[in-house]
């Protein structure tokens, strides 16, 4: 291997792969390194599959907008990947939501979002929603895509990647950083350079945050649950409830599954620390608060809600539809603290520190890779 790069990127997830094939396009020699047996594993799969228009989150018109302006480029280039072949709806709770459905319209028309009321539909309980939307909104098939991002990189000379592999330590010298990683597979130890460093490991930002000397950005977490089933009613079919402690459910992909979350049920356990701190963690000497295992092969992770999950969902739509429920993936998903509040997720870049430079990319939404190429200087 190359005993300097340009760029080192940890993790590798959608964000750290995408950043290393730009880099690599531009010229750019790029070492990839995850502690993961794969790339693309955790959060990148294990998500509702939404490609964000932006209705999402209409106590937060920021992230809303930045999902909508990436929506059109992400679209056009995963074409291959994207489910647009059914109906996306928009529910208000007649009981305890944060924004009624006056509150909502003005949003979408603030934002310039298509937004249609719907007065009567013969799937849905009107009993229970106060009013619905029928919106604009696809979802992308994180399989798929994990599967092209792998083949590209394959293709990619320009690119280094390390599996089960950490980064143990890193210092700084002549004006670039001096990293020494160890290998899970063999415990070899090597040792490498680079100009830049790009932190793109999401829940474990803060860990390597300290490997690098660098300060911590303010997280919270969560261990949640992604559960999947099939309707034969709701093939083509996707209810979001806004905005409060409701659910969202809506085909996962091109796989033939939906994908069911909810505000309650879905979140099993949270850490308000900066590093992901639960108690799980002491029944497996493998998962640390800096050094996260794959929740999905974990024996302590938590035993599913899908059952509560269903039966909440199941309230805003009439009696006859059916659910089957197939599976569930675990992940940690983690947050800005300042967000808590509004619930937005801003994709945020952040130089922490110059010559050499270091920085930290937290985002959650796959529209949001682009934004690596407003932010990194090379």
């Amino acid at each position: 291997m190359p005993s300097h790069f340009d760029f080192a990127i940890i993790g590798g997830g959608i964000f750290g792969v995408y950043a290393a094939l730009y880099l690599a396009q531009h010229g750019q020699r790029v070492c990839l390194i995850e502690k993961e047996p794969a790339l693309l594993r955790k959060a990148s799969i294990v998500n509702q599959a939404r490609l964000h228009s932006g209705y999402h989150y209409p106590r937060s018109v920021a992230t809303a907008r930045m999902s909508d302006d990436n929506k059109a480029r992400f679209t056009a280039e995963h074409r291959d990947f994207i489910n647009a072949g059914f109906d996306k709806y928009y529910a208000i709770d007649r009981f305890g939501s944060f924004t009624d459905s006056q509150q909502f319209e003005r949003f979408c028309n603030f934002i310039n979002i298509p937004c249609e009321p719907i007065k009567t539909h013969p799937l849905f309980n009107f009993e229970r929603i106060e009013a619905l939307f029928k919106t604009t909104e696809y979802s992308f098939d994180p399989i798929l895509i994990a599967n092209y991002y792998r083949r590209k990189l394959e293709g990619e000379s320009r690119v280094t990647a390390f599996l089960q592999t950490a980064v143990v330590e890193a210092g700084t010298g002549q004006n670039r950083w001096e990293i020494t990683c160890r290998s899970a597979g063999n415990s070899a130890v090597f040792h490498f350079s680079a100009d830049q460093v790009i932190n793109a490991t999401y829940a474990g930002s803060n860990a390597i945050n300290r490997v690098f000397g660098v300060e911590d950005i303010p997280l919270m977490h969560e261990i949640s649950e992604m559960a999947f089933l099939t309707s034969p009613q709701l093939t083509n079919i996707g209810l979001t409830v806004m905005d409060g402690p409701f659910g969202s459910l809506m085909p996962y992909g091109l796989s033939g599954l939906l994908s069911l979350s909810s505000v309650i049920y879905t979140h099993h356990k949270v850490s308000y620390e900066n590093l992901p701190v639960f108690d799980c963690q002491g029944q497996k000497n493998t998962c640390r608060p800096d050094f996260l295992s794959d929740c999905n092969t974990c024996l302590a992770k938590p035993r599913s809600n899908y059952a509560k999950m269903v039966a909440q969902m199941r309230q805003y739509f009439n009696e006859e539809v059916e659910f089957r429920y197939f599976t569930s993936f675990f992940t940690i998903k983690s947050k800005l603290k300042a967000n808590h509040i509004d619930d937005g997720r801003p994709t945020e870049i952040s130089r922490l520190q110059e010559n050499p430079r270091y920085y930290c990319i937290f985002a959650g939404k796959i529209n949001s890779i682009y934004e690596i190429e407003k932010a990194i200087s090379f």
